[in-house]
């Protein structure tokens, strides 16, 4: 089994050449937000993944084996609803508006221009019908923005937050908010900002 335990976001450092030329491995959302698994690449190889705990792999990312081996990974299709303005009388408000309430209840939420895509789920969409979208059940890649329940884009850099470290005491909760935030963000829980 090959060991890996290095991330390279988006192949951040190496020749596009040699990223096009690694095997790659085909992951799922569910796996991709994991620090610990196992995986097969396209030769056929056993992989042992052990990333840092709350790293998020995202399509496009490199893995690097002990032995130096890359792998690309691959946002593998898997079921999706795509969200869509209704043909008649939507606009890209309604986008927003779907976005606002999908947020509130802390889905992981894939961001397009034209489309919003989550995973199935059967409740939710009868919400966005009922607001006059289009919802339609597709196999496509799954990258959600990386926001409110995950570490940034959920890798080890800077995630360019911009708000102040102080924290202190927020006027809108009326309550001392937590001073450490160890801004390695090993986080999984909705970060408490605008709730």
């Amino acid at each position: 089994m090959l060991q890996v335990s290095k991330l390279l976001p988006q192949g951040q450092g190496l020749a596009p050449v040699l990223a096009k030329r690694a095997a790659t491995v085909e992951l799922d959302w569910d796996v991709r937000q994991k620090s610990r698994f196992a995986a097969t690449d396209s030769t056929g190889r056993a992989l042992g993944v052990f990333l840092p705990r709350g790293t998020v792999v995202r399509g496009g990312d490199v893995l690097v084996a002990e032995d130096g081996t890359l792998l690309r990974v691959v946002a593998a299709p898997q079921p999706v609803l795509r969200i869509t303005p209704c043909s008649q009388h939507g606009s890209a408000f309604d986008l927003t508006r779907a976005a606002y309430h999908l947020g509130n209840r802390h889905v992981p939420i894939e961001l397009r221009p034209d489309h919003l895509q989550i995973e199935p789920d059967h409740v939710l969409a009868e919400m966005l019908r009922a607001m006059h979208l289009t919802v339609t059940a597709q196999q496509a890649a799954f990258e959600p923005e990386g926001g409110a329940y995950a570490a940034g884009h959920g890798h080890a850099h800077d995630h360019g937050h911009d708000h102040a470290h102080g924290h202190g005491h927020d006027p809108a909760h009326g309550a001392q908010e937590p001073q450490d935030h160890g801004h390695g963000h090993g986080h999984a829980h909705p970060h408490p900002h605008g709730h």
